[in-house]
């Protein structure tokens, strides 16, 4: 099972290098983990076709999404128990807040705000954060498989 994980992709609505990348990476994966900060809700209208799609809210997302996406998913893939978050705070540190904050309760946390691609281990916790979906930026491609769990970084 694979999990494409973005975030930060801050766009009122999506333009021809977000919809490439759709197609590319997105459209093929099982699920589409987006972990905030999309900003326009036409780009999270947009990400709802996809049949496995899980959006957080991020922290400038507010009342342009209307308030859909939650601040924290929680959810189970091939046994794995996974949570995806925003962030918050300073960016210095940001990976041990959240390790912090959700200990224990997960094995593996996606999120995002600080703009930059992370593969972290705090205790029995990894935390990824895929980084800005921007040129530039980048995106994890995540497999789940009996073998574990194999974190792929795409430079867009």
């Amino acid at each position: 099972m694979r999990a494409a994980v973005i975030s930060d992709s801050h766009l009122s609505r999506p333009n021809a290098f977000f919809e490439a990348v759709y197609a590319e990476y997105l459209a093929p994966a099982d699920y589409v983990i987006h972990c905030g900060d999309h900003t326009g809700q036409a780009v999270w209208s947009y990400l709802i076709q996809h049949p496995g799609h899980i959006s957080v809210a991020g922290n400038c997302d507010g009342f342009a999404l209307g308030g859909d996406p939650p601040p924290l998913v929680e959810l189970v893939l091939e046994g794995v128990r996974v949570a995806a978050v925003h962030g918050w705070g300073p960016r210095p540190g940001l990976s041990a807040r959240i390790a912090e904050a959700l200990a224990g309760r997960f094995d593996v946390i996606f999120f995002g705000h600080s703009h930059a691609a992370e593969d972290t281990t705090y205790g029995d916790t990894r935390l990824v954060n895929p980084g800005e979906l921007t040129p530039g930026g980048s995106l994890a491609l995540v497999d789940f498989a009996s073998s574990g769990i194999g974190v792929e970084f795409v430079s867009l």
